[in-house]
């Protein structure tokens, strides 16, 4: 977008800025599909309604359409029929190109240009629609901010140089960059290892908080579209919808065996991916800095309330667990000394993210860290077990609840039923009807 004229600068002389896009309605009419050769279509009379501002995920089976389905928003596969609606806008006519500016895109592996560095590569679609120099720069910088990368240290950088989950990071960042409406995923975290993919779902949901965009996000992982969708489509072959309702619904009511098939065993503890720690007490823990003096740390385990205290690094990230039988191998030095800090969970992440994360803890807990990875607070076992329990619970009273409506229907069908044939015979001259 050009720069505005001077007569929309503020007095300072900096350009004014639109204000951040929202999400913009998607509507999905009778979108079908068909490659020549092919017997039936990949993708077949398609319809549904995306809101503003939501999370949908599409999940089912290898082959059943779901990638083509989302390609055909930002028209990267033509439609053969049926209509695309993106706000007011009819899209299914207007020029494919422009379109793809207008629509953040985000793909498995991230699809850096290698030949780019991390800067050029975001700012590969403002510059296209026309950003100035100063602009673009300045939407980099807050590009990286926005995805947990420094800037200084890798606005430079080149995505060999980049891990797997840092390149992912980069590619929402260059999704984002023009601040379009909508943002399509397609399998954007599938070629990473599950500690990475856990940490950038709950970037996203950390995103999606901020910005308020409209996406729609492909998987084929069940558990991963409880976590990050408002709503979920559940889709057969030919992209043919099974059920498209909350993942509370979908756990708690498959609509048929096929998605019951994909919700699985244990919808109970599947739930605790529609809970995020944010949602549950982060209680305090005693802390020192690896800058505090050996004496004052010392003093801190012996006379604390625990016996433990957790080490934050410059940053205040978390760093060691010590503990006051580590105070022999500290006197020196605490290079020797506790436990290093493995996992962590953001107050975004799951409720299972957490308990798979304090499972694997000998103590029982695991720090809660925020958007730069500074400590919070700490989630323990006891919270997550109550916050099980209840959710045991009110699954056994939804079951009882739905067995007693059960009874009731049948007690109810046998009284009519048996009213049905009464009044038939005194009717009709039956056997009760006649003298």
């Amino acid at each position: 977008m050009p720069e505005p004229p001077a007569s929309d600068r503020s007095a300072t002389g900096a350009a004014a800025r639109p204000a951040p896009s929202t999400g913009a309605a998607i509507q999905l009419e009778h979108l079908t599909k068909a490659y020549p050769g092919s017997p039936v279509p990949a993708v077949d009379d398609v319809s549904m309604e995306i809101k503003a501002g939501e999370t949908v995920v599409f999940v089912g089976p290898s082959g059943c359409g779901k990638s083509t389905t989302l390609k055909m928003i930002n028209r990267l596969i033509e439609p053969t029929s049926g209509r695309i609606r993106i706000g007011d806008e009819d899209v299914t006519a207007i020029d494919p190109v422009g379109l793809r500016r207008k629509v953040g895109y985000a793909i498995q592996a991230s699809g850096l240009f290698p030949h780019m560095s991390v800067a050029e590569n975001i700012a590969l679609v403002p510059k296209m629609t026309g950003w100035s120099r100063a602009r673009t720069r300045e939407r980099v910088a807050e590009m990286l901010d926005l995805v947990g990368l420094d800037p200084g240290e890798f606005h430079d950088r080149y995505p060999r140089q980049l891990s797997g989950g840092q390149q992912q990071r980069v590619g929402v960042a260059r999704a984002l960059a023009a601040d379009p409406p909508v943002l399509l995923m397609d399998e954007p975290f599938g070629a990473v290892d599950p500690i990475t993919r856990d940490h950038l779902q709950d970037e996203l949901i950390r995103l999606q908080h901020e910005l308020h965009k409209t996406i729609v996000f492909v998987t084929h992982d069940f558990d991963e579209a409880i976590k990050l969708g408002d709503r979920i489509a559940v889709l057969r072959e030919r992209s043919h919808i099974a059920q498209f309702d909350t993942p509370e619904a979908i756990l708690t009511n498959p609509a048929d065996d096929f998605v019951s098939g994909f919700v699985g065993a244990g919808a109970a503890l599947k739930r605790l991916n529609l809970t995020r720690v944010r949602d549950v007490a982060v209680v305090d823990f005693p802390t020192a800095q690896v800058d505090d003096p050996l004496q004052s740390i010392f003093d801190l385990l012996r006379d604390g309330a625990t016996n433990e205290v957790l080490l934050l690094d410059r940053h205040r990230r978390p760093y060691k667990w010590l503990r006051r039988g580590d105070l022999s191998r500290a006197k020196q030095s605490l290079a020797r000394a506790g436990t290093l800090v493995t996992d962590t969970v953001t107050r975004d992440a799951t409720l299972r993210d957490a308990l798979e994360a304090v499972l694997t803890d000998s103590a029982g807990r695991v720090a809660v860290t925020g958007r730069r990875g500074e400590f919070l607070g700490v989630v323990d076992m006891e919270t997550l077990m109550n916050n099980v329990h209840e959710l045991l619970e009110a699954d056994r009273l939804e079951a009882l609840e739905h067995q007693h409506d059960l009874q009731t229907l049948r007690a109810h069908r046998t009284q009519l039923a048996q009213e049905g044939l009464e009044g038939t015979g005194g009717a009709d001259g039956g056997p009760g009807g006649r003298a």
